[in-house]
């Protein structure tokens, strides 16, 4: 039998909405020790990633704006990589081999439905073997 990603991936996630306030938002990535998480709308439907590098514009924002924060929304990366629930784990395996992303969201008719990391992708392979 194939795995898919959803077999694998991690559904209990750390999510934020777009009107989120961003300093509260860093303040649960740092509380958390997570370097990222996926902001979805009211539907459920991934519109975003907030990641640590993402809050360091906020950073440039007072320095040299003297502006005080806001909402997610204006900060997050809206550009983002996902892989569809039914993926196969080697097709999985592929993405991440071709690419620099450490995880990706995961969705099922654009709604996100979980995570999926290259622990995840190794840790099945090595189950499977």
């Amino acid at each position: 039998m194939t795995r898919t990603i959803a077999d694998i991936m991690a559904t209990q996630l750390v999510t934020f909405t777009p009107d989120t306030n961003i300093h509260k938002a860093i303040h649960v990535l740092l509380d958390k020790r997570i370097s990222g998480a996926p902001v979805v709308d009211d539907g459920g439907n991934l519109v975003g990633v907030l990641s640590k590098k993402d809050c360091l514009k906020i950073v440039y924002s007072t320095a040299y704006h003297q502006d005080r924060g806001g909402p997610v929304a204006e900060y997050m990366s809206t550009e983002v990589h996902t892989l569809d629930a039914a993926t196969d784990v080697a097709v999985a395996a592929e993405h991440f081999v071709n690419s620099a992303y450490r995880r990706f969201p995961v969705v099922r008719d654009a709604k996100l439905v979980g995570q999926v990391s290259r622990h995840d992708i190794l840790k099945s392979l090595i189950a499977d073997s």
